[in-house]
């Protein structure tokens, strides 16, 4: 993978796709976005526009195609678990060359089921801190006052992360790679999963979450960091309640803007992981059973 310009491919142009795929454009990289027809069509008439306060606002043009057929450096999947299987079909095995797929996915388990379709020394999971929202087609909010991106890859030769992270870094968000996937993957799920399960099962903001759901918060981060250190990610339960108390107050979980739009939830590759390896470790989590449970019978309704 060159250290100058990147061809990158983006599967699912939409919170987080979408932002990645201007700012990459926006630094002079070739951005494919990979996306249905509808969408495609969107794209390739008026690009993306980026509404927010860290990068700015602002409209770049971007290449968009209903499936990759040519070389790139990397393909970024940016896509809900619910909809991977299906949208992995625009990203043909055959198709993909050297490049590296990298995604950034809610979740642990998702790279066992990429490496069951591409090289193990292809798939290089990355993790984003960021609250994005596609409101339309190639149009993106950006609302969280950071981005942040760790790259792993147990299996990925080193010099093709750097380049890659030194392509997003270039282009705003802060970006490194780091060491042991299990660890980053963790670190992101422990504090995904309270966030994403308390402010859907009450519909509340990240804000009402740590002040009037405090307490019930405070066990599931003890847990959730528990089921962490068992699986070889941080077990901080202290640091990651001063994340919350530190995000904004208004921000929403992506599985809460799913409940609220009616979309299908997250549900299993969250909260349904979370209790997959709590049972694998032996790890008591009864706040995070009843939640995923509480969770799923009040969208069912």
């Amino acid at each position: 993978m060159s250290s100058e310009k990147l061809t990158v491919a983006v599967l699912g142009p939409g919170g987080v796709g979408g932002l990645l795929a201007a700012l990459l454009a926006r630094a002079g990289h070739r951005v494919t976005c990979l996306a249905g027809e509808a969408t495609a069509e969107v794209l390739r008439t008026r690009g993306i526009q980026i509404r927010s306060g860290q990068f700015g606002d602002f409209t770049v043009p971007v290449e968009a195609a209903g499936e990759l057929d040519g070389p790139v450096d990397a393909v970024l999947v940016a896509v809900k678990l619910t909809t991977l299987d299906a949208a992995l079909a625009r990203v043909p095995a055959k198709a993909l060359g050297d490049a590296l797929v990298v995604p950034f996915l809610n979740g642990v388990e998702h790279p066992a089921l990429l490496r069951e379709r591409y090289p193990e020394a292809q798939v290089a999971p990355g993790v984003i801190r960021v609250e994005s929202t596609r409101v339309a087609p190639g149009v993106i909010e950006h609302g969280s006052p950071f981005t942040e991106i760790d790259l792993a890859g147990d299996t990925v030769p080193r010099a093709g992360l750097e380049a890659l992270a030194g392509a997003l870094a270039e282009a705003g968000p802060v970006a490194r790679v780091v060491d042991g996937e299990a660890a980053a993957l963790w670190a992101k799920m422990a504090f995904l999963a309270p966030f994403a399960l308390l402010t859907t099962r009450y519909g509340v903001s990240v804000g009402e979450v740590r002040t009037v759901h405090r307490e019930e918060l405070t066990a599931l981060v003890e847990e959730t960091a528990a089921v962490s250190g068992a699986c070889g990610g941080p077990a901080d339960p202290a640091g990651a309640l001063a994340r919350y108390d530190a995000f904004p107050a208004q921000s929403k979980s992506s599985m809460l803007r799913d409940a609220e739009a009616g979309r299908p939830l997250e549900l299993d590759a969250i909260g349904g992981a979370l209790l997959r390896a709590a049972e694998r470790h032996g790890v008591a989590v009864p706040v995070a059973a009843r939640l995923v449970r509480e969770v799923g019978e009040r969208t069912a309704r």
